[in-house]
């Protein structure tokens, strides 16, 4: 029996910072959201108020449009075969975002693997213990971006075994709304957090927003790897060494999945960190299709994107941790 894991839900940066004076202007604004924790530092303007109410609003916007764990959500009725979803601006953004990323990664970036992440236990759908290669093929048929497409705010399937799932970015979408809400009330300084996905703009007291990477120990334990200033930059960062389970054979079953093969195996590449100045569901994306590429298929697409700033840890042929970073 998959047994599974208690770190469910993990964050991989750490905000560095210290202790408040009783005169300071920042707002700060923290809960629950997307199965995670969430983190809202921003200065605010002269005239500016809490702003809680309209982004818990924004959430449930978010949700409604691409929660799989939502049942009436557009992207669960649109998976359940609802011919009749007109979809939001929100979808339409994702969906085009995702296209561009699938194509970029040439795939390993997918969205359409949601039949696969429920069945090994990572979704809101029904796992199934101990997957087949078999089992793992015919789920396949129902994977590749290119097999669906939008048209008039519609989304068409070529088959009903098509099911999307968005959450491996989901949350670097939700940063930026809200990054987004702060800037049409002109706030211009902020950094926002979603277990552990960030966006940041501006300063702080007149210097660059403060993050650390967290070292991948695999013993539970946590410590620093890597501080990290954000100039109006997003970033984000998959891992595996946490987020996992081990089967009957004593196979780890990680959570990443690699959409070219449809296997959930651990490779010697333990986290990925990526920067941009953009959008933080870009970065989000990213990550997740890097951890799947692997150490050097990423090194290698890095060179044709200077514009992603990628710091990488993995472990070498001595299994001591190393650091790339481009």
């Amino acid at each position: 029996m998959i047994q599974k894991v208690f770190f469910i839900v993990y964050i991989l940066f750490i905000f560095i910072g210290c202790k408040q004076p009783k005169d300071s202007k920042e707002a700060k604004l923290s809960g629950f959201v997307f199965g995670t924790t969430y983190h809202i530092t921003y200065l605010p303007t002269e005239n500016s108020v809490s702003y809680q109410k309209p982004i818990d609003s924004l959430f449930n916007l978010v949700n409604n449009s691409l929660s799989t764990y939502l049942p009436t959500s557009d992207i669960s009725r649109i998976n359940k075969g609802d011919s009749t979803v007109v979809v939001d601006d929100m979808f339409i953004e994702v969906f085009a975002k995702a296209k561009k990323i699938y194509k970029e990664t040439d795939g390993y970036f997918d969205p359409t693997i949601g039949k696969l992440i429920n069945a090994y236990g990572f979704g809101s759908g029904k796992e199934r213990e101990n997957l087949s290669s078999e089992e793992i093929k015919k789920l396949m048929v129902g994977v590749g971006f290119d097999k669906v497409k939008l048209e008039n705010n519609k989304v068409y399937r070529e088959s009903d075994q098509i099911e999307f799932n968005v959450n491996a970015f989901a949350k670097g979408y939700g940063v930026d709304i809200i990054g987004r809400f702060l800037e049409s009330k002109k706030i211009n300084n902020y950094l926002i957090e979603i277990g552990g996905e960030i966006r940041a703009r501006g300063k702080k007291k007149d210097k660059l927003w403060k993050v650390a990477i967290e070292k991948p120990n695999i013993d539970g334990t946590r410590s620093l790897q890597k501080v990290i200033l954000l100039d109006n930059e997003s970033m984000a960062t998959s891992g595996n060494y946490r987020k996992f389970k081990i089967n009957e054979k004593g196979e780890k079953i990680v959570h990443t999945i690699n959409a070219k093969t449809g296997l959930a195996q651990e490779s010697n590449l333990l986290s990925v960190s990526v920067r941009l100045k953009g959008d933080c569901a870009d970065v989000d994306a990213y990550a997740t299709a890097f951890l799947a590429m692997g150490l050097e298929k990423t090194k290698d697409f890095l060179l044709k994107h200077p514009e992603l700033k990628v710091i990488l840890l993995y472990n070498d042929e001595n299994n001591e941790l190393k650091e790339f970073e481009n």
